[in-house]
């Protein structure tokens, strides 16, 4: 949507397909029978997000962000029930505020830790993006031993960050991630403050971008499912075919779907060439995101909470933090469920687990983290009571930004002369994120309109050696394409949803490791999975 904006406003007649009934990818929102709202993800809005703020600005709705007092909160693992935080002073500017948030804080660092911790990220500050780009092949445990961080500070803060910012441990995040992150928020001085969106996404974000786009001559149309690229002889898009068998023709095509739904589409022709060959070397992670409902009102901040839980990564009271769930009687906590499978280093595949093993799971943990609120600990020796649950998994979400996954990411201009790539996966200095979603979409109508111009763009990003060394041999075999394409489920196009039978019918169709449990499945399960994949290959 970010990029059919930025088409619109530069004059061009963009035709955005959304394949879904709802709007927002990622963090896309839908009612469920009770008229509440479940979203894709908890999502948080950094002061550091320059083109999301921008975007804001742009579609004149900032008022409708909730910023929060600057500090970050965090659970005390050895203190149930009790938090610390860093507070950021206000008027004391980068990267300032931020070394005076740390050296405040008595609870989670001894001094000679904080000390200890400090010397090697000064090349962060002084090099810049260059040194920042060359950590990609180090994770972030990696980088702490090579520069003698103490390993405490993995504990206390670089598991809750990494969780935070790709659902994932430190020992199999890329450095450059975090890196990314620390030299935004060390360079701005509100650059960690952080807000909510005041209301659901779909009516409160994507609307505005639907209305600029339509009022500039572009439209937005729902439930489109793309079936096929159709191409012309020399490779380039001759048109696309819809699932409902219409034909779509257009002087330009971009994708904005996730790696792995491009991975699965992606037209044979194109598969042969080492551009998009880097597409296997990278695939999305799976994140659970999950709503609780509780009988009472819980004891609560109006921030976000990282969780520093083996289980969860972060969580927020919406019924506090969010203007339209607002509740004074009853907490709607939303938290995401992180690492919850192998590539994320969990040991559990958590997507393959039914909804109430996720939610027993998450309010054991609570009950630990929370006992005189949760559980039998509580004063009432009952605890809050919980009224209901959803559970949103999002098999394939943003792409794991494993170490030395950056080289890989294509950039948005491709070889194919009337195609071009969009979405946070593509090569741009942020992970995969919304503000890398924006930016991936803008970079992507920069392209389409400097050529429009017969203007010079930015050119094909270089291609890594191993790729061109094995583009000869290569092979798109496991390039998955996704049967029956009319079907609606979520997961098809990378999406999230409370899963159906249907859904995970799809999902072992399309993706089967996903429903395979690694500690102990069914039999049912086994002979579900086999099923699937005989179906798809006959």
């Amino acid at each position: 949507m970010a990029c059919g904006k930025y088409l619109a406003e530069a004059g061009h007649e963009p035709i955005v397909l959304e394949a879904r009934d709802v709007l927002g990818g990622k963090v896309s929102a839908w009612k469920d029978k009770d008229g509440d709202w479940i979203e894709t993800g908890l999502h948080i809005f950094f002061g550091a997000y320059p083109n999301m703020m921008n975007l804001f600005n742009e579609l004149d709705i900032e008022d409708r962000l909730q910023w929060k007092v600057h500090k970050m909160i965090f659970a005390m693992q050895e203190l149930p029930g009790e938090f610390t935080t860093f507070d950021f002073v206000k008027g004391i500017p980068a990267p300032f505020n931020f070394a005076l948030a740390i050296l405040l804080n008595q609870k989670m660092l001894t001094l000679p830790e904080k000390l200890q911790t400090a010397p090697p990220l000064l090349p962060m500050l002084i090099e810049g993006q260059d040194f920042i780009d060359k950590q990609d092949e180090l994770s972030v445990t990696d980088f702490m031993r090579k520069y003698g961080m103490p390993e405490r500070i993995n504990e206390e803060v670089f598991i809750s960050m990494a969780k935070a910012l790709d659902f994932i441990d430190p020992d199999k995040l890329s450095m450059t991630v975090v890196l990314t992150a620390m030299n935004r928020f060390l360079n701005e001085t509100d650059g960690l403050q952080m807000a909510f969106l005041d209301g659901n996404q779909p009516d409160r974000l994507c609307e505005p971008m639907k209305q600029s786009i339509e009022k500039n001559g572009g439209k937005v149309l729902m439930k489109q499912r793309v079936k096929e690229w159709v191409l012309n002889e020399d490779d380039s898009v001759k048109h696309i075919v819809m699932a409902n068998g219409e034909i779509i023709e257009a002087d330009e095509f971009i994708s904005a779907v996730p790696v792995d739904v491009m991975k699965r589409m992606c037209p044979e022709p194109w598969t042969k060439m080492p551009f998009f060959q880097q597409m296997k070397q990278l695939e999305g992670i799976p994140v659970i995101n999950i709503h609780l409902w509780f009988d009472r009102k819980l004891q609560n901040v109006d921030h976000l909470c990282f969780s520093r839980s083996p289980l969860l990564s972060v969580y927020a009271d919406m019924s506090t933090t969010c203007k339209e769930y607002y509740d004074e009687e009853k907490s709607m906590l939303e938290l995401v469920f992180a690492p919850c499978s192998p590539i994320a280093g969990g040991k559990t595949n958590w997507i393959a687990k039914s909804n109430q093993e996720i939610v027993d799971a998450t309010m054991k943990e609570l009950e630990r983290l929370f006992p005189l609120e949760i559980g039998k600990k509580a004063p009432d020796g009952v605890g809050a009571k919980l009224l209901k649950h959803a559970v949103v998994k999002t098999p394939r979400s943003v792409y794991a930004a494993i170490p030395g996954r950056n080289k890989y990411r294509p950039s948005q201009e491709t070889p194919i002369k009337n195609f071009t790539l969009a979405g946070d996966w593509t090569s741009q200095k942020f992970l995969g994120s919304m503000e890398g979603a924006v930016l991936g979409g803008k970079l992507a109508a920069e392209v389409v309109s400097a050529k429009a111009k017969g203007m010079k763009t930015a050119g094909l990003k270089k291609i890594n050696d191993d790729i061109m060394a094995e583009a000869s041999t290569f092979s798109a075999e496991g390039w998955k394409r996704p049967q029956k394409m009319e079907d609606e489920s979520a997961v098809v196009f990378g999406g999230g949803h409370v899963l159906d039978k249907n859904d995970e019918q799809q999902l072992m169709t399309i993706d089967p490791e996903q429903m395979t449990e690694l500690d102990g499945r069914s039999q049912a399960t086994k002979d579900a999975i086999q099923e699937a994949v005989l179906n798809r290959t006959r």
